[in-house]
């Protein structure tokens, strides 16, 4: 296990109060991610600077873009459609709506073009959340159930792998992953953050099959090795970052987002760009993020 301090710079100075799930459009070579508690969408075009915000109707936890264009979304309480250009929101799948406690929170795409995103308790005291599967036809199925906080939905390169986190236990797990009917199945303890100084929130994968997860209340990045061994440890100028994503021409830039939630003004004193996006060079490059098939 290794420390590297790259340089790390803030290319979005936002202040979301919880900045999340970067995605980054390669036709488009632009950032696109979250505000949750802003109840924000926002875009980032690196090559211009150029940044804009969509307002959205209620919390916005996570989303995918799409291969028919759009984007589609885990609003709080459900999935949903959303067009950039007209703002347009067209609701689909409300799993829980019978559980007003919850919420959605992390989610992502296989390579199979299904949309993946977990819930969790609102409250964040119960293990009440699930994991959904929203497939291109649009249904909807429920994958995994008595989750606290669902986190760091991941693939592992060969797709025979899945990771998900329940940050409430402080916990990432792996299962096995069958990509053609997108089932689950052996769960098991990739590791267990107890002990260690933040809680596992948002990953991604690099193209070596290592996962990066950004670790809430650790002022750092982990690199996890397949095996679960820590491999590296990046230190970043925020108390608070929340999930990360490779982008850039090559794939080669991580951009991290994430948050002013519950810092008092003598922290953010300390940490003039928490809640911004930062971006770093940490030596090796991401995958293209999966777009939804429906």
């Amino acid at each position: 296990m290794k420390t590297s301090a790259p340089e790390v710079c803030c290319v979005v100075d936002c202040a979301n109060r919880l900045g999340e799930v970067p995605v980054w459009d390669v036709a488009e070579q632009a950032l696109y991610w979250v505000d949750i508690e802003g109840c924000l969408l926002q875009r980032f075009h690196p090559a211009t600077g150029e940044t804009r915000k969509w307002p959205l109707p209620e919390r916005v936890a996570s989303l995918a873009l799409r291969k028919a264009g759009g984007i589609v979304l885990a609003l709080a309480s459900g999935f949903a459609f959303f067009d950039p250009k007209t703002g347009a929101i067209e609701r689909l799948a409300a799993p829980e709506a019978d559980k007003p406690g919850n919420r959605f929170n992390d989610g992502k795409c296989d390579r199979r073009g299904r949309f993946w995103a977990g819930t969790m308790d609102d409250s964040l005291k119960s293990r009440t959340g699930g994991l959904y599967r929203l497939d291109p036809d649009l249904s909807c199925t429920t994958m995994e159930q008595g989750i606290g906080i669902s986190n760091s939905l991941a693939w592992s390169p060969d797709d025979r792998t899945f990771y998900f986190a329940d940050t409430l236990i402080r916990t990432i797990f792996t299962y096995d992953f069958d990509l053609e009917n997108g089932a689950i199945a052996n769960r098991r303890v990739f590791t267990d953050c107890a002990g260690q100084p933040g809680n596992p929130d948002g990953s991604t994968i690099d193209a070596q099959g290592f996962l990066w997860n950004a670790q809430w209340d650790g002022w750092r990045l982990v690199r996890y090795a397949p095996d679960g061994r820590v491999d590296r440890i990046v230190p970043l100028p925020v108390q608070k970052p929340t999930s990360c994503m490779f982008g850039g021409s090559d794939l080669s830039t991580l951009y991290v987002t994430s948050a002013v939630w519950d810092l008092s003004p003598e922290a953010l004193k300390q940490q003039p760009h928490a809640g911004g996006v930062l971006a770093l060079d940490v030596g090796v490059r991401g995958l293209p993020e999966p777009r939804f098939a429906g």
